[in-house]
């Protein structure tokens, strides 16, 4: 039985989803790339999960996809199984939090930057090698870099494939914030804290919108939720009464 896994935790609001591959540095396999939107889909459904966090066991996040396989993820290009996951990463409907340490590198830089938010370590290394290995980027995964660090970084990653340390991808903006190893876990919990503490409506709305899924229709929806749900009215009376909101507004099942 392969040790290439991806393994899941769900701890009150904040569900972890760990990259596990001892022996290749949490490199994704074939089968973890189709492992990963079924698990997204679960934790989805789940209505207590408001923040995911996407990590590598044992101190490496995801040195990035398991070439032995090389024919199968490239037989369907921009449809490939990775991209698919991505994808599935990117649209994930609650905000997502990548805790990076040490490599991420081509796959795992594909997942970390589908996430919302980046989270690294000062001893992280980050690299997208395709001119390494005569390989085109997905499309997706191209627009989605450069939309992340600008279209003169991205070139910089893909033309060249070196790999840079933590304060540069912090400086191009591949990342949010950098800290020293040991803090990464308590940071991490703090800001999932945090987040799962607002409003879900202004989290859920402010997702869509920056990434671009919500239309003018959907647009007028979101500003309903805000009139009928009565969430903006109880968030200003806590503020008026100087105590924690008691936010309840959550997604319908339908619209």
């Amino acid at each position: 039985m392969s040790d290439a896994e991806l393994t899941v935790t769900v701890d009150g609001p904040v569900a972890t989803v760990v990259i596990r591959n001892p022996v290749r540095r949490n490199a994704m396999t074939p089968a973890m790339w189709r492992q990963l939107p079924v698990l997204l889909d679960g934790l989805e459904a789940d209505p207590a999960v408001r923040v995911l966090v996407l990590t590598g066991a044992a101190g490496t996040f995801c040195a990035g996809a398991d070439l032995g396989d090389l024919d199968e993820l490239l037989a369907a290009g921009d449809g490939s199984i990775a991209v698919v996951a991505e994808e599935r990463l990117a649209a994930f409907g609650r905000p997502t939090v990548a805790a990076i340490e040490g490599a991420c590198v081509g796959g795992g830089c594909q997942l970390a930057v589908a996430c919302d938010l980046r989270l690294a370590t000062s001893d992280a290394r980050f690299g997208v090698p395709p001119a390494r290995l005569g390989l085109v980027y997905p499309a997706p995964t191209t627009r989605r870099l450069a939309g992340l660090v600008g279209p003169s970084a991205a070139k910089h990653l893909l033309f060249t494939g070196e790999l840079v340390d933590a304060e540069r991808a912090l400086r191009i903006g591949l990342v949010d914030e950098v800290l020293p190893a040991a803090t990464l876990a308590d940071r991490v919990a703090a800001l999932t804290a945090t987040i799962a503490g607002r409003s879900r409506l202004t989290v859920t709305a402010a997702k869509e919108i920056i990434d671009g899924r919500a239309d003018a229709d959907r647009i007028a929806w979101w500003h309903a939720q805000v009139r009928d749900s009565g969430e903006a009215r109880e968030g200003v009376a806590a503020a008026n009464d100087r105590r924690s909101p008691r936010f309840g507004w959550t997604p319908p099942t339908s619209r």
